[in-house]
């Protein structure tokens, strides 16, 4: 069995940690400010690389960033998975970079092996704790992963680990269950955000590390703050705080993203590249 290092190799292969950084110019063709995208879990296989590959070319920006666990160092410990298209994705954010995207990476727990290379970057890739993005309008935010707001996490990482197994054995149970479902022609269902919403506990621990995140984020001085880490994509203000969670690439294939004119939206792809085909359809067909 392959070593779960040689993941990091998939990432940095023949690039240089030393190398001089190129200054900043803006991506030629960028159509946003910034792109910010978070928990893909690469080496997965509830990864959706294939979606999150038509996102990424549809939305090119000047800078990109990468807010944790982007590679899940924890299941490729276990059992090896890297299918072609999960390189795709990493060639094409390497791609991103060398045409001018500034990509700013900011590990989580499941890549947590990258916050030893923190200071360093990679074909441009710059790896970095945390992050302060200014908005085109002025706004500070904070970009962060969020998981040293998980209690959890780091006060009882064995339990971390058991919740992270049943979450890979529940979105098992729900790729058959969804493959069941469009047999009959029925839209995509996640059964653990159905579970989320059912446990009330669940529930207490989603809106605790809201508050938490925001908190501290004004206590830092800044208007805002982006993180992932929970899976919840949302976008709504915490005593004046401007709360940002970008949600995840696993289930519900959101990112957050800055237009031109600094205005800050939430993209549900899904949805959205499902209404492109749908319309791209009809003017074939109109033709």
């Amino acid at each position: 069995m392959r070593s779960f290092f040689e993941s990091e190799q998939a990432w940095v292969q023949g690039l240089s940690a030393n190398a001089p950084m190129q200054e900043f110019e803006g991506h030629q063709d960028a159509k946003f400010r910034a792109v910010f995208i978070s928990d893909i879990h690469l080496g997965t296989q509830g990864c959706q690389a294939g979606p999150l590959l038509e996102f990424l070319k549809a939305h090119p920006s000047d800078c990109l960033y990468l807010v944790g666990d982007i590679i899940d160092g924890w299941q490729l410990r276990r059992k090896w998975y890297w299918p072609q298209s999960h390189n795709d994705v990493v060639q094409k954010i390497l791609r991103s970079a060398r045409k001018g995207t500034r990509v700013i990476f900011v590990p989580g727990n499941h890549d947590e092996f990258a916050r030893g290379f923190i200071g360093h970057h990679f074909g441009g890739v710059e790896v970095v704790q945390d992050a302060v993005h200014v908005t085109g309008k002025g706004l500070k935010l904070w970009v962060i992963h969020g998981d040293y707001f998980d209690g959890v996490i780091q006060c009882a990482k064995w339990l971390a680990y058991v919740g992270d197994n049943l979450y890979e054995f529940t979105l098992k149970l729900n790729r058959h269950l969804n493959r069941l479902r469009g047999h009959f022609g029925l839209p995509y269902w996640s059964l653990s955000a159905y579970l989320k919403q059912k446990v009330k506990k669940a529930l207490n621990y989603v809106t605790d590390f809201e508050v938490a995140v925001a908190r501290e984020a004004r206590n830092l001085g800044h208007d805002g703050v982006v993180c992932g880490h929970i899976h919840r994509a949302e976008m709504r203000t915490i005593d004046g705080i401007l709360y940002c969670n970008d949600g995840d690439w696993v289930e519900s294939q959101t990112a957050l993203v800055e237009h031109l004119d600094g205005r800050l939206e939430l993209i549900h792809w899904a949805a959205q590249s499902a209404v492109v085909k749908k319309q791209s359809k009809l003017q074939v067909a109109i033709a």
